[in-house]
């Protein structure tokens, strides 16, 4: 086998994430955005240390597990869903399998494996899609969407991407008919020149409330007022509640702030889960899949059990949602958050909320742990999706608390990072797995250890 070579095979299983395992000469190739049961045709692109990697150039047959047809019509082009072709249940059994695989190599003695929760809706489950402009092939005409499958240049127009809302394709479909209808380009990322560069849009699951965020460079002057009135003119099922237009000159390609100008209304919105009141802004982190978001809350709520008199550390805590959550049953939840941003929501959704026994302060792990006066009874980890900062993991685990609560979105991070708490003496209780990204190689988990070496 050699880097190049072609060859033809069926995708045996998937590992997490998304890497479908094929078996040529007594030797497995990984090829990513397969599914179980099809079979395809691949070149080598790279091999070494007696493993390789294949890239997918044509799916020969396809999978009997593909028993419906694509939700959308940029499938699979569009590298957003992955199994949208497969059941529903289907997906939900091989996320299963692949995390309690994953689990069963690292963890240590006997625990309990819950299984997977189902996300409360399969489609139109997102609340914030982060759209960009662009074109499809070269010089052709503007599009809004999402990036073609492993491109970094082409952009597909997602005008009925079945991931979101309704009311949100319509903002979208509504914009680049504006927009194109005003002959207004997009920012060329190579030739660092032109204007649309994203469109930001959050939904309030339950409250229907809608911010737009139309992303720009400043290289351009444009009267965005036509555009705001054309939107507000939709008829959707929600209500928008704010429209801004947000300057970024950044070179990298991400949707950030130089400034910000409100072009109608506020610049925030609010959402609501489990009796509780959120004020969300455009940058503010919250959980993408509401409905699975109250599944996810009332699992660590469980797994935290009576914790009354106890103090609790929510790290990595965003906009405070597990803080608030767990509240109620302690005597006082710390969080700790790097985005200023997301600690100043936090303690305005506490007061909102009437919560007074939580506190929440900005900063970096690693640093704030040594400014905290209340040592903890019991430590909440929610930590970004490359786990938690090597040096910061030691510190944590020098408080020795009797419980440890890690919710992970990337399985691969968390068996990491359990490697090294279980050699700090502690061991794995329970997880349970939550499928917050339906059609998706996305998987979420919630772990629970507990303190056995003193």
């Amino acid at each position: 086998m050699k880097k190049g070579e072609v060859y033809e095979g069926i995708v045996e299983k998937i590992q997490f994430p998304n890497k479908g395992l094929v078996k040529i000469e007594d030797a497995n190739v990984t090829v990513k955005n397969t599914i179980p049961g099809q079979r395809i045709r691949f070149y080598i692109k790279k091999k070494r240390k007696g493993k390789a990697e294949g890239q997918l150039q044509e799916i020969l047959e396809h999978s009997p597990l593909e028993s419906r047809p694509p939700a959308c019509s940029i499938f699979p082009a569009c590298g957003g869903c992955v199994y949208q072709t497969m059941p529903y249940e289907a997906q939900l059994n091989m996320k299963e399998n692949q995390v309690k695989e994953m689990l069963d190599a690292v963890i240590k003695g006997e625990y309990e494996f819950q299984g997977i929760r189902r996300s409360p809706e399969e489609f139109g489950y997102r609340n914030k899609m982060e759209f960009s402009f662009g074109d499809a092939e070269k010089d052709g005409p503007l599009t809004l969407g999402l990036h073609r499958k492993g491109s970094w240049h082409d952009v597909l127009t997602a005008g009925d991407c079945r991931l979101v809302h309704k009311d949100m394709t319509d903002i979208l479909n509504c914009t680049l008919e504006y927009f194109t209808e005003n002959n207004v380009g997009y920012y060329h990322k190579m030739r660092q020149t032109g204007y649309l560069r994203h469109l930001l849009i959050r939904r309030g699951s339950a409250t229907g409330e809608i911010l737009v965020n139309l992303v720009t460079t400043t290289q351009e002057q444009h009267n965005l007022s036509a555009w705001a009135e054309r939107l507000l003119a939709l008829p959707l099922e929600g209500k928008i509640t704010g429209i801004l237009h947000i300057l970024n000159d950044s070179i990298s390609d991400v949707v950030q702030s130089d400034n910000m100008q409100l072009l109608y209304g506020k610049d925030y919105f609010y959402e609501q889960l489990l009796g509780l009141t959120f004020k969300i802004t455009p940058f503010s982190f919250f959980q993408p899949n509401s409905k699975a978001a109250e599944i996810l809350y009332g699992l660590v709520r469980e797994y935290l059990g009576d914790a009354q008199g106890m103090t609790v550390y929510d790290l990595y805590s965003g906009t405070g949602t597990i803080a608030q959550m767990t509240a109620a049953v302690a005597k006082e939840v710390i969080g700790v958050e790097i985005v200023e941003e997301a600690v100043e929501a936090a303690k305005e959704n506490a007061a909102l909320n009437g919560i007074s026994n939580c506190r929440f302060l900005a900063g970096d792990v690693l640093k704030v742990l040594d400014e905290i006066a209340e040592k903890p009874d019991c430590i909440i980890l929610d930590p970004p999706r490359d786990g938690i900062h090597p040096k910061a993991l030691p510190k944590i685990l020098d408080f020795g608390v009797e419980k440890i609560i890690y919710i992970s979105c990337k399985p691969t991070s968390l068996v990491r990072d359990l490697e090294v708490i279980q050699g700090r003496g502690y061991s794995v209780e329970k997880c349970v797995c939550l499928d917050q990204f339906a059609q998706t190689t996305h998987v979420e988990c919630v772990v629970l250890m507990s303190r056995v070496e003193k």
